[in-house]
């Protein structure tokens, strides 16, 4: 591949793809729903029936996603005014026997603010392929579940750490002023570089490991999918395998990262974690924090046990492990796994603020299902923590927020319906749920934006149902800082 003549044909492949509206919208229409559905299986060939029939954009449809072989002369009239000959020195096309073929993944994408396009290598989902040790992953769930995690608020300056395909500095492109991406890896660069000249967006690149390439500069925003797996240390494709052991590259990210921020400056991250036999793994993480200057929202979102973990990440590397040498490897590294006494690996989101307070760490698990993006709820659980520092909950006021309901379970008992469990449940945003007793169904439900401050209704509480007014107060403040957290009540603002 030759970046820079990847990147000279880039305003002509740009010009060829807005003709034949090589966009995710006219795709959908194109394929419909059955096909493109199929097409997400890795499923050729009902796209590829509607694709023959449908000018450009089916060669184009052909050509980029399902990495038919076609002949020069459909492929050049799809592609005009890209010259061919052009396209293969760069390394976008080669030929097939008397036809040509994509040498790379080029496939539109809605980050979030309408069609972007992104190059990245072939994943051998339709042409099988040795997977190259500096492989440029494409967009895979973990950059489409940071994207729908990363605020979108506006700010200054953002840093994607570790760019790989550069999908995170394209959207990043929107709602920053400018945008510094960093990869140790060359390809990694050259393809990232490619794609923003393709959408037209000015993203300043830098090679280096980690934070090396940006010694001594602070950002308002850092987003970053390392290369995170959970292993023996050692290397296999860069864009995975950090050369740190276990968990090393999470613990790398989480406990640097803020030295990166400017006042008031956050960080979305994915990473994993190992579960320790015997030990919290919301100690560890957050052990890897210091004790002051970072606010920090830790949220689980899945646990894999080892055998699990290693079989899936030696397929993604295209290893079977009825193959010998592969056999070795897995024993390998689940060997390493009981050494170490690792009982499950985490994976989920990390959210960092920079202030000048004590550090506040929140670890939890949210391991069910959602459908709101969390990018959002990370900016607003950080102004919820700010309200909750500058205020006496038993002073204030609050309302239950409207979406938020009660739910009461009932079995079955020797006496009829016997309540086992009472708790409240937010309908939109993480869908948080909170376990509550029938005292404090009662709170919440004397909660109003008209009403009394907490400690009043704590002491109207007590009175009614003989609790020692002190206890009393003391758990409806951790419910309440737990349930403010969350979103499922609100303090009311006051005139």
């Amino acid at each position: 591949m030759d970046r820079d003549l990847l990147l000279s044909i880039c305003p002509a492949l740009r010009t060829a793809l807005q003709r034949c509206r090589y966009e995710l919208d006219s795709l959908r229409e194109l394929l419909g729903a059955e096909a493109h559905a199929a097409l997400g299986r890795s499923e050729p060939v009902p796209a590829r029936r509607i694709a023959r029939k449908a000018g450009d954009l089916g060669v184009l449809v052909r050509l980029f996603l399902l990495q038919d072989t076609l002949s020069r002369e459909e492929v050049a009239r799809a592609l005009d005014p890209v010259d061919l000959d052009d396209a293969v020195r760069a390394g976008l096309l080669e030929p097939d026997g008397d036809g040509i073929r994509t040498a790379l993944d080029l496939r539109p994408l809605d980050a979030g603010a309408g069609s972007r396009w992104v190059l990245s290598d072939l994943d051998g989902a339709m042409r099988p392929a040795p997977t190259r040790p500096d492989h440029v992953l494409g967009v895979g769930q973990a950059s489409l579940s940071l994207l729908q995690a990363t605020p979108t608020d506006r700010v200054g300056t953002v840093l994607d750490l570790g760019t790989g395909c550069g999908v995170q500095a394209i959207r990043a492109a929107d709602y920053a002023d400018t945008v510094t991406a960093t990869d140790i890896n060359p390809r990694c660069l050259a393809l990232a570089a490619a794609s923003a000249a393709l959408n037209d967006t000015d993203i300043e690149f830098l090679e280096g490991s980690w934070f090396e390439p940006v010694a001594g500069r602070t950002f308002d925003r850092l987003v970053a999918n390392p290369p995170f797996v959970v292993s023996t240390g050692d290397i296999e494709h860069s864009y995975r395998d950090s050369g740190l052991d276990l968990d090393g590259a999470s613990e790398l990210m989480i406990s640097r990262a803020v030295e990166h921020l400017n006042p008031g400056g956050t960080a979305a991250m994915l990473a994993s974690w190992v579960h320790i036999e015997g030990k919290d793994w919301r100690t560890r993480v957050a052990s890897w924090l210091p004790s002051h200057g970072v606010d920090a929202w830790i949220v689980q979102r899945d646990v894999a046990d080892p055998a699990l973990y290693v079989g899936t990440w030696l397929r993604d590397g295209d290893a079977d492990q009825r193959d010998p040498e592969v056999a070795v490897r897995a024993e390998q590294w689940l060997d390493h796994f009981e050494r170490h006494g690792v009982e499950g690996v985490g994976f989920g989101f990390v959210y960092l603020r920079r202030t000048e307070l004590p550090s506040d760490v929140l670890a939890e698990d949210l391991r069910h299902a959602f459908t709101d993006a969390l990018g959002d709820e990370a900016v607003d659980y950080f102004r919820r923590l700010d309200w909750l520092r500058e205020h006496d909950v038993l002073e204030s006021r609050f309302a239950v927020r409207p979406d938020t309901a009660l739910e009461r379970v009932h079995l079955p008992g020797e006496e009829g319906w016997e309540q086992v469990v009472v708790r409240v449940h937010r309908g939109g945003g993480p869908a948080w749920q909170h376990e509550v007793d029938d005292l404090a169904a009662a709170l919440l439900g004397g909660m109003r934006a008209d009403g009394l401050a907490l400690g009043d209704l704590v002491s109207l509480l007590a009175a009614a149902h003989g609790e020692d007014e002190e206890d009393l107060a003391n758990r409806a403040v951790e419910l309440v800082h737990g349930l403010v957290r969350h979103g499922l009540v609100e303090p009311v603002r006051v005139p």
